[in-house]
């Protein structure tokens, strides 16, 4: 086992190599920078353009420079600095801006995550195990119309509810008192009255497309011999269920972390933009529009960064749950 992760491990180091140069020369595609979008947006507004200033602003980022040089001078700075650069149309650190609002996206996809697992797991095997029930009927109503409604649309027609029938307003993660404020038990507790909209709108497609993937799974491991074998030796069946034939359809589920701890952040752009979340997202789209290179690029880095590092967790849980993994 340990032979398996460390091999996993050291297959990772040339892939966020590869990633990380992807990640700077994707954002260097568009012509211009945001230098120049700054000077000519200034230019728009009757506004003066200090050419000493830009002079300067492109030195510090090295805008003049080749792409390798700035690349390394980029890399340099996170590896052995902690330094992700300069956000220089927030004027911020980019890990600051990055940080501030990781922990809210991560709160709310992960949780999401996590209410859709137990949501659709038991539904799923109960689905299967009760074939053509009202219930499965139901269910499987449930998920395709789960499946079919884009979350940002969803998000609407909740806000639209909320404000007509109920007179709230579900837009934003804290009430107008507590955005600006420092964190504190007062503004969690804000938090918890405002996450659960969002929590919600994200779950819902997620749970559908699971129950419809552990319902499917459960009903080809149920047919197969050593089920039938189980049975005939008087093994109990809530035993039996949940002991073999669910263990294996849940790898599915396993294997698809890598791709979860992207979509945490990306994955719900559109209803944080609606919702006026604070999260990732809305920022990341941003970045990339107005060529804010340093803001953008760390963005992908993390992305991508993440989804390898969750490949690695999949191939440790699936090492772990189905030892047939190990010996491939």
């Amino acid at each position: 086992m340990a032979i398996y992760i460390l091999r996993r491990i050291l297959f990772m180091i040339p892939t966020l190599f590869a990633i990380s140069i992807l990640s700077f020369v994707i954002i260097q595609l568009p012509p211009g920078d945001f230098l120049t979008s700054y000077a000519a947006q200034l230019r728009a507004q009757g506004d003066i353009v200090d050419e000493a200033q830009l002079a300067a602003l492109r030195e510090r980022y090295g805008l003049g420079e080749p792409v390798y040089k700035q690349y390394y001078k980029w890399m340099k700075g996170i590896l052995l600095e902690g330094d992700w650069g300069q956000s220089m149309e927030w004027q911020k650190p980019v890990k600051e801006l990055i940080w501030e609002r990781l922990a809210l996206t991560m709160a709310i996809s992960g949780s999401a995550l996590l209410v859709s697992w137990f949501i659709a797991i038991p539904i799923g095997v109960y689905s299967a195990t009760h074939q053509y029930s009202i219930l499965d009927y139901t269910m499987t109503l449930f998920s395709f119309i789960g499946l079919g409604t884009p979350g940002f649309l969803l998000a609407l027609v909740v806000m639209f509810w909320a404000q007509s029938a109920l007179g709230m307003n579900v837009g934003g993660l804290f009430s107008q008192e507590y955005i600006l404020a420092p964190w504190s038990w007062a503004k969690f507790v804000d938090m918890l009255k405002h996450i659960w909209i969002p929590l919600i709108i994200v779950a819902v497609g997620s749970t559908a497309g699971n129950i419809r993937i552990t319902r499917a799974n459960l009903l080809d491991e149920l047919n197969k011999p050593y089920v039938e074998t189980a049975r005939a030796k008087g093994l109990k069946e809530s035993r039996l269920i949940w002991k073999y034939p669910v263990r294996v359809a849940l790898n599915p589920f396993f294997s698809t972390v890598g791709w979860s701890l992207a979509s945490l952040i990306s994955g719900t752009t559109l209803v944080a933009m609606v919702l006026s979340l604070q999260t990732t997202g809305p920022m990341l789209l941003r970045a990339l529009t107005s060529q804010d290179m340093y803001l953008a690029g760390s963005f992908i880095l993390l992305l991508s960064t993440l989804t390898v590092i969750g490949t690695l967790i999949s191939d440790i849980l699936l090492a772990v749950v189905d030892p047939r993994i190990r010996l491939s």
